[in-house]
């Protein structure tokens, strides 16, 4: 019985919001189960993304993947064709919103095939033109003499929240992993906060 997949991704885990409201706008477009949406925050430009190749992986033919717009599944024009060699080899179906490319029975047609490269090819640009912007605003504001980046954490300026709750993690009353999700951070940056404390 083929199955109905969705994908949502979010370039960083800071758009909550964002990949909540695209887990919601699949189920509307036949997402039945939670189960079967593969959601993550990865960039669109990265290839090995985890939760797309895991998708990948399940889908066999008949099966169908939603996604809410081009640019979630990737901002690579290149990435974009070799999709959708996929979808015709694997021989699904690939709804993107409203825009339908169903390969169970025949290939993609031309015309269909050269929208979705246009949109590729639009989000792509997209990409391109933020990412000139945001290199344009970095090196005005280093010509202005303002540091870039985040700031250095050392033993002399760690996060309350951490100083707050690190009684209680030192008393094995919480976990690292329940410490990491209390400071919204990995816990990789919980152990560095634990070592720049315990040698200041």
């Amino acid at each position: 019985m083929s199955k109905i997949y969705g994908y949502a991704r979010c370039s960083t885990n800071e758009s909550k919001q964002d990949i909540s409201r695209q887990k919601r706008e699949l189920k509307k477009l036949g997402v039945k189960e939670d189960k079967n949406i593969f959601w993550e925050y990865e960039s669109g430009t990265k290839l090995d993304r985890a939760e797309f190749q895991k998708l990948l992986d399940v889908i066999s033919q008949g099966d169908t993947i939603i996604s809410t717009e081009v640019s979630r599944l990737t901002r690579s024009t290149k990435h974009l064709c070799d999709i959708m060699q996929l979808v015709q080899d694997k021989k699904i179906k690939l709804v993107i919103g409203s825009f339908v490319i169903d390969c169970r029975m025949d290939e993609i047609d031309p015309m269909t095939k050269g929208m979705l490269m246009m949109w590729g090819v639009f989000s792509e640009m997209e990409r391109d033109i933020i990412s000139q912007r945001v290199k344009s605003g970095l090196d005005n504001a280093k010509a202005k003499g303002k540091k870039i980046g985040r700031p250095v954490v050392d033993a002399t300026n760690l996060p309350d929240k951490f100083l707050k709750h690190y009684p209680q993690y030192k008393s094995g009353l919480i976990t690292v992993t329940e410490f990491a999700n209390m400071l919204k951070c990995s816990r990789t940056t919980i152990y560095k906060y634990i070592t720049l404390f315990q040698n200041a």
